[in-house]
C-alpha cells in the first residue's frame, strides 16, 4: 500500500479502538445534540483527535478538514494536501447499538482525492484506494457490480434527519426509485454506503445535502472500482455541492435520467 494509505489505516485503527471500547458500554456515553436529530458523542471527539494526532505526526504541514473540529488553522484555498475526516459516520446508529457505522479518511491533493480509507470497525472491513492503483477490501481488489438494469438494482440512499424541510422532495424521490429499482436501503452511514457501491453490495446510491467528509473517501473507492460519482445532474462538482449520485456506469446513467429533475 501507498505510505500515505498506511498512515491513514493506522489512524483509522487507532480510532476504531476507541469506538469499539465504547460500544461495550453505550449506556455511559455522553451524547449531545448539535441540532435536531444530529448527535455527537465524546467518542466522535476522541476518535477524531486520535486520527488527527496520527496524521499530524506523519505530515505536520498538511491541513485538516474534520467533521467535529472543522478546518485547521492552516487550511487555505491553495493547500496542496488536505485530510478530510469523519471519525464516526453513523453516530445515531452507534449510540443505538446498530452496527452500521464507519471511519472515513481521505487525502485531497491539489483539489483531487488521491487516498481513501473507509473502515467498518464492527465487521473489521477495511476499504482502501489510491488514485490510479485500484480499490481494495481487506487487501483484495474490488469492482462495482455488473448489473445493467435499474429495475434489477439494489440502491442505497439517505433520508433527511435534521433539516426536514426537504422531506417532501425526498418522499417523491423515494416513491420514484422504489418503483424503478429492485429495492432501496437506508442503512444510515453514507460513507459506508459508498464503499458498498465500490464493492458491488449496492448497485447505486443517492443522497442530498451530504458534507465533504461523508463523500470524499467513498467517492475515490467507487471511481477506482470502475464506477462513477456525480451530482444528480451527472456533473462532477459533487464534493462540496452535497448532492451525490453514484453507481456502476450503466446504473449511474439510468439514475441520472430519473433523478436529474431533483438536481439543484
Amino acid at each position: 500500500m501507498h505510505p500515505m494509505i498506511n498512515t491513514a489505516v493506522k489512524a483509522a485503527r487507532r480510532a476504531s479502538a476507541i469506538i469499539n471500547r465504547a460500544s461495550f458500554d453505550l449506556d455511559r456515553l455522553q451524547v449531545s445534540e448539535k441540532k435536531h436529530n444530529d448527535f455527537v458523542t465524546e467518542v466522535d471527539h476522541a476518535a477524531e483527535a486520535a486520527i488527527i494526532e496520527v496524521l499530524r505526526g506523519a505530515y505536520p504541514d498538511h491541513a485538516i478538514l474534520a467533521e467535529e473540529s472543522g478546518a485547521s488553522a492552516n487550511l487555505h484555498d491553495d493547500n496542496e494536501n488536505v485530510w478530510i475526516i469523519d471519525p464516526l459516520d453513523g453516530t445515531t446508529n452507534f449510540i443505538h447499538g446498530f452496527p452500521q457505522y464507519c471511519i472515513s479518511i481521505a487525502l485531497q491533493q491539489r483539489g483531487q482525492i488521491t487516498q481513501a480509507v473507509v473502515y467498518d470497525p464492527s465487521r473489521n472491513d477495511l476499504f482502501t484506494a489510491t488514485r490510479g492503483a485500484g480499490a481494495f477490501l481487506n487487501e483484495k481488489r474490488i469492482r462495482v457490480s455488473r448489473r445493467d438494469k435499474l429495475s434489477d438494482a439494489l440502491v442505497g440512499t439517505g433520508f433527511p434527519y435534521s433539516n426536514l424541510e426537504a422531506l417532501d422532495e425526498y418522499l417523491k424521490m423515494f416513491r420514484l426509485m422504489t418503483e424503478k429499482t429492485a429495492g432501496l436501503r437506508r442503512p444510515g452511514s453514507a460513507a459506508l454506503d459508498l464503499a458498498y457501491v465500490a464493492c458491488g453490495r449496492f448497485d447505486g446510491f443517492f443522497e442530498k445535502n451530504l458534507k465533504p467528509w461523508d463523500v470524499a473517501a467513498g467517492s475515490l473507492l467507487i471511481s477506482e472500482a470502475g464506477g462513477i460519482v456525480g451530482t444528480f445532474a451527472g456533473e462532477s462538482d459533487y464534493l462540496y455541492k452535497g448532492d451525490v449520485l453514484a453507481g456502476n456506469p450503466k446504473i449511474f446513467a439510468q439514475m441520472v435520467a430519473q433523478l436529474s429533475p431533483f438536481a439543484r
